[in-house]
């Protein structure tokens, strides 16, 4: 065959090739965004005792840097974690609590405000939480969703710490799927925030 014979022939392949990759990547589907999932649950009942003077500002809750990122982590193995890859966190835990914490401590009426920074007014009280642990725990039996906070209360004078709290709440797993812990950790999140209050009210006198 002439040069010129190959010349359209090679031509025409080209065209079929490119042609059938562009079908194959108009086929592929692109990869769908993880669903985003929400801590919302509040408690039932709060204590509530007669409002104080004072006011109490409640910090930006910290994280431990596993669990400071929308990834919602679970545990299969022992000494290992995971993260879910087609659902997350719509913010990271430590910023879902806090409107939940502030909420909270209002329904407690022990308050005469609870306020949040950049608030630059008077307070008597200060709180600090840091999220310790939340995690699925698909290692134990049954499985359980845990849920730790650290609290730090501090006088608004001084800048004192006056007194510490560990909170662990543990809500059993229904299903091993992330919607069962979604539900779990919202239960779990409400167990906490009443302990949060119950410290406030027993300690902020």
């Amino acid at each position: 065959m002439s040069d010129c014979g190959r010349r359209p022939a090679a031509a025409l392949l080209v065209i079929v090739l490119t042609l059938a990759l562009s079908a194959g990547c108009a086929l592929q589907s692109p990869a769908a965004e993880p669903r985003k999932a929400l801590l919302t649950q509040l408690p039932a009942q709060v204590p509530r005792a007669s409002p104080g003077a004072a006011a109490l500002l409640v910090f930006a809750p910290r994280s431990r840097p596993l669990y400071d990122t929308v990834r919602m982590a679970y545990q299969v193995q022992a000494h290992e974690v995971d993260y879910f890859s087609r659902i997350e966190w719509a913010e990271t835990p430590a910023q879902m609590l806090q409107p939940l914490l502030v909420k909270t401590l209002q329904d407690t009426g022990s308050f005469s405000a609870v306020a949040t920074p950049p608030y630059s007014g008077p307070y008597g009280w200060g709180l600090r939480t840091e999220v310790g642990e939340l995690l699925a725990d698909f290692t134990a039996d049954p499985a359980v969703l845990r849920l730790s906070l650290r609290l730090q209360l501090i006088d608004g004078a001084s800048g004192r710490v006056v007194a510490t709290r560990e909170v662990a709440a543990r809500e059993p797993l229904r299903q091993r799927t992330p919607e069962a812990c979604i539900a779990a950790a919202n239960a779990a999140t409400a167990e906490a925030l009443l302990e949060v209050a119950r410290f406030a009210v027993e300690t902020a006198r």
